[in-house]
């Protein structure tokens, strides 16, 4: 198969997933099959409430190599919908069984709610996809075409960022970066990296910034990475900053996530470093409210 197969977890039963689908079936023609990892129920109620028609083709995992796939329909394995503790989960645990399979490595996964399906094992759906294929050094890529960001720790709780801010898991994210750039866009990023500290200073006899962020950069520096700083998180997002870059390494979550989220709102998606094959999920989640505001004006 010239284009090898997407597959997409639906994820939570009531979200904007499927108004998103179905209006890029509709805007959009893929080269790549799309494979639908979801309800069939939940899929037919979603067709008939958004007025979408299109042909289902139900796939059995046994014989996905057997089939001649196209996007002539909507590509269906389905997952029953009957208990809903566990409707997720077993989309993801067949999601992976056919990327285990080689038979294809392009996964998307719709928005997922981490506070009922992750339970406080996993930081977030990130960290849960890397710990099943065992994959300890991985990294969030927020990409934009003109500017992507990452933090060195993802879903932490800020309490907890300083003792595990280290050399070590800062020029890990930097070879991650790299190696994605040079590979899938072809040029090496320009990184600009982050303090941990306001102005990258501090009033403690440690300072994180120059004894750990400084020595990791200076480290890369010298191994050819284009990575400067650390730069105060405050105004590194100014316009005549961020021009300079490619990537912002961030220390934390909202430290690069709610300035590209303010620049570029939801022109970006999430994009995991690091696994055995291409993961994406959109830049938000489920939406909830929007989906009761659909509801109450329909």
């Amino acid at each position: 198969m010239k284009n090898k197969p997407i597959i997409i977890v639906a994820g939570e039963p009531k979200s904007i997933f499927f108004e998103i689908f179905f209006k890029s079936l509709k805007l959009q023609k893929f080269k790549s099959p799309l494979i639908l990892i979801s309800s069939l129920k939940i899929i037919r109620n979603q067709m008939k409430k958004f007025n979408f028609k299109k042909k289902i083709r139900e796939l059995n995992f046994k014989n996905l190599n057997k089939e001649n796939l196209n996007n002539k329909f909507i590509n269906v394995i389905d997952i029953s919908h009957d208990n809903d503790t566990n409707y997720i989960h077993n989309c993801f645990k067949m999601a992976f069984k056919v990327l285990r399979s080689k038979f294809t490595n392009k996964f998307i996964n719709g928005p997922i709610d981490k506070s009922t399906f992750l339970k406080k094992k996993y930081l977030g759906i990130t960290e849960f996809i890397s710990h099943n294929f065992n994959k300890n050094k991985t990294a969030m890529l927020i990409y934009n075409k003109n500017l992507s960001v990452c933090p060195v720790t993802t879903h932490l709780p800020i309490k907890l960022v300083a003792k595990k801010i280290n050399l070590k898991i800062i020029k890990e994210k930097i070879i991650l970066i790299n190696n994605f750039y040079k590979k899938e866009l072809g040029f090496k990023p320009k990184i600009g990296v982050t303090g941990l500290n306001p102005h990258c200073e501090t009033v403690l006899n440690i300072n994180e910034d120059k004894e750990i962020v400084l020595a990791a950069i200076n480290s890369m520096k010298k191994r050819k990475f284009k990575v400067k700083g650390p730069f105060p998180a405050d105004t590194i997002f100014l316009k005549q900053n961020r021009v300079k870059f490619d990537v912002i390494l961030g220390m934390y979550h909202d430290q690069v996530l709610s300035p590209i989220k303010t620049l570029k709102e939801y022109d970006a998606i999430n994009i995991t470093l690091g696994l055995p094959f291409y993961r994406i999920s959109p830049d938000h989640g489920p939406n909830n409210k929007m989906i009761n505001k659909t509801f109450l004006t329909r």
